[in-house]
């Protein structure tokens, strides 16, 4: 079986009750809210990860305001030819204020769509685990960084 190991690093904003999410579509063609952010490349910083992230998928420039914590999941999932792949995705959470920039869309990216969602109605979006995550994070702010969740 196959295995990697991906490190990536994500925003949490929130502002007068919502929060700004990216939207991206799974292999099968599904979209799925989650939080701006993603994979590091080689010898790049987290913090400077989150903002060239962010700005990529929104428009937004970011300030960083904390750092919330660790979201760390393990899938197996099946591939192409019978094959499996061990992934494991370690997820840098970050609180940031947005600073400037106009929402947009990215374009020729990994997603399709930004938008501010209104805190309450989060739950009923169709999203990735990590969105709960990172509201988690954000809401308790758990002193190790970690929640509590069952995975």
């Amino acid at each position: 079986m196959r295995r990697n190991t991906r490190v990536a690093a994500y925003a949490v904003c929130v502002r007068d009750g919502q929060v700004l999410l990216a939207r991206w579509l799974k292999a099968d063609g599904t979209p799925e809210w989650t939080l701006p952010g993603g994979g590091m490349e080689h010898g790049e910083d987290p913090y400077d990860t989150v903002h060239r992230e962010v700005r990529e998928e929104t428009g937004h420039d970011v300030e960083i305001t904390a750092l919330l914590g660790v979201d760390s999941v393990r899938l197996r999932s099946p591939r192409r030819f019978g094959r499996h792949v061990d992934h494991h995705a370690v997820r840098l959470v970050y609180e940031a204020r947005v600073t400037g920039g106009e929402l947009r869309f990215e374009t020729g990216g990994s997603t399709d769509m930004a938008a501010w969602h209104d805190l309450d109605a989060v739950a009923a979006l169709t999203r990735v685990g990590l969105v709960d995550a990172g509201l988690g994070l954000w809401r308790d702010r758990p002193p190790a960084g970690r929640l509590a969740l069952p995975r």
